[in-house]
């Protein structure tokens, strides 16, 4: 899982169709999974425990919101709708409005946060990823780690190179 984590869809698609001697294309196989994606985006997606609930209280203080994200529009937006979390976020950005970047580069959090109109150092970023914490925390960033199966790999390092940890948004800092 390490090895995909940090890659763009296609690579990903390239890496299955070598890894596996698939017959398709990067192009069939992406459709493929995006069908699948967009289908379990827009009606099985759950957002993490009480993190609605935070975003509103954060909106509520006039915190200003973003989302950087390995997503592209077409799963994001559907996912941010089921979840009720569409209208929260002053930015919504994804790597591919930071060029085409993976997390491991912190273009897409530096993109985020000079929308908003604020320096790195004033962000707070929520991240999951090893390589989305590291790449946050190298341009100043204070990271709070949450806590998900898919990272379970990397989790003493990630709890060893974050500001913070959280199994549930309900212990999130309240004032940033």
């Amino acid at each position: 899982m390490t090895k995909v984590s940090a890659m763009q869809f296609r690579q990903i698609a390239e890496y299955t169709i070598a890894r596996f001697g698939l017959e398709d294309t990067p192009e069939q196989l992406m459709a493929e999974w995006d069908e699948m994606a967009r289908e379990a985006y827009s009606t099985v997606v759950e957002a993490k425990p009480h993190a609605v609930e935070y975003l509103h209280l954060l909106r509520t203080s006039g915190a200003k919101l973003a989302v950087a994200t390995s997503l592209p529009p077409a799963l994001r937006d559907p996912a941010m709708a089921h979840v009720g979390i569409g209208g929260l976020f002053d930015e919504v950005v994804s790597v591919d409005d930071a060029g085409d970047v993976s997390k491991e580069s912190p273009d897409v959090y530096l993109l985020a946060a000079e929308r908003l109109g604020v320096s790195p150092a004033d962000c707070t970023v929520f991240e999951d990823l090893l390589v989305g914490i590291k790449a946050a925390k190298s341009v100043g960033m204070t990271v709070w780690a949450m806590n998900d199966d898919s990272s379970a790999g990397d989790w003493a390092e990630i709890c060893e190179v974050s500001d913070g940890v959280l199994f549930d948004f309900s212990d999130a800092p309240e004032i940033l």
